[in-house]
C-alpha cells in the first residue's frame, strides 16, 4: 500500500482474519438501512420483476430482477456503500455493488434470506479497469459479496447456474462486463473451487472476514474502503463516471 491509500482507508485493515460468522449464518429477510426491501420503489420492481419472469418461482424472480436492473441501473464508481437500494434504484446508476444491494432487496421482498460474505480484494482485480492508475487504488477493497438461500445457499453469481462461464468465454472485469453484469453469465468463483483462471477469481482473496447477515452490519464493523471524508470528496465525481 502506498502512503497515499494508506491514508485514504479506514481502520479496518488491521482488523483479524475472520470476524462474521460461519458458513451456518442464517441471513435474513428484515429490511435494513441500505436493503430497504419495504420501500415502494423495491415493490415495484417485484411486480416487474414476476411480470418479465411470467412466474412466481423465487429463483426466476431474482433472474428477472437482475436482468431488469443491469438494463436500467447504468454502472458507475460510486463509493457511498451506505446508499439505500432503493435511492439507487431511483437514481439510474449505482455501483457493482449498491447494485447487488437493489438484487437482494429484492430477494428480501419476496421471503428469500441473504447475507453477505466480507472478502479483501487485491487491487490488481481492477487493474484491467484502470490501467494507468492502479498504483492509486486502495488495497486491499472491501467486497460484500451476496449469497441467497434458496434450495441451499447459492452466491450471486450462481443464481443462473454453477461455477464457470455459460457458452465458454471468461471474466476479465474490463469493458461494460462488471461484477454484476457477468453474474448473469459467469458464475466466478472466490474460493478456488475450480483451477480455470477465466472463472477461479480466488487469486485475488487476501482475507476472509466472515458471513454477515446483512451489508449493513458487514460495513458498520468493518468500515468501508475509503474513509468518510474521502468519499464525501470524491463520491460526487465518481458517481457520474461510468464503468
Amino acid at each position: 500500500m502506498t502512503p497515499i491509500t494508506a491514508i485514504l482507508t479506514p481502520w479496518y485493515r488491521r482488523a483479524p482474519a475472520r470476524v462474521g460468522g460461519g458458513a451456518a449464518q442464517p441471513g435474513s429477510v428484515a429490511a435494513t438501512g441500505i436493503l430497504d426491501c419495504e420501500s415502494s420503489a423495491i415493490a415495484r420492481l417485484v411486480v416487474h420483476s414476476q411480470d418479465l419472469a411470467q412466474s412466481r418461482r423465487q429463483v426466476a424472480v431474482l433472474q428477472a430482477a437482475h436482468s431488469i436492473i443491469r438494463d436500467e441501473v447504468r454502472a458507475v464508481y460510486a463509493l457511498e456503500e451506505s446508499t439505500p437500494a432503493s435511492r439507487t434504484l431511483a437514481r439510474g446508476f449505482g455501483s457493482c455493488s449498491q447494485r447487488l444491494a437493489i438484487l437482494e432487496s429484492v430477494a428480501r421482498a419476496i421471503g428469500v434470506a441473504t447475507r453477505v460474505r466480507a472478502l479483501l480484494i487485491d487491487r490488481s482485480f481492477w487493474y484491467p479497469r484502470f490501467p494507468h492508475i492502479g498504483f492509486a487504488l486502495p488495497d486491499p477493497i472491501l467486497l460484500a459479496w451476496p449469497e441467497f438461500s434458496l434450495e441451499k445457499w447459492q452466491s450471486a453469481s450462481e443464481l443462473f447456474g454453477t461455477i464457470g462461464c455459460r457458452g465458454g468465454g471468461s471474466f476479465t472485469n474490463r469493458g461494460p462486463e462488471t461484477l454484476f453484469e457477468a453474474a448473469g453469465r459467469c458464475a466466478v468463483d472466490w474460493d478456488g473451487r475450480a483451477d480455470d483462471n477465466a472463472y477461479n477469481l480466488s487469486r485475488f482473496v487476501r482475507a476472509d472476514y466472515g458471513y454477515f447477515a446483512n451489508r449493513d452490519d458487514a460495513f458498520r464493523e468493518l468500515g468501508q474502503t475509503l474513509c468518510a471524508p474521502t468519499r464525501r470528496i470524491a463520491d460526487p465525481v465518481l458517481r457520474h463516471i461510468t464503468a
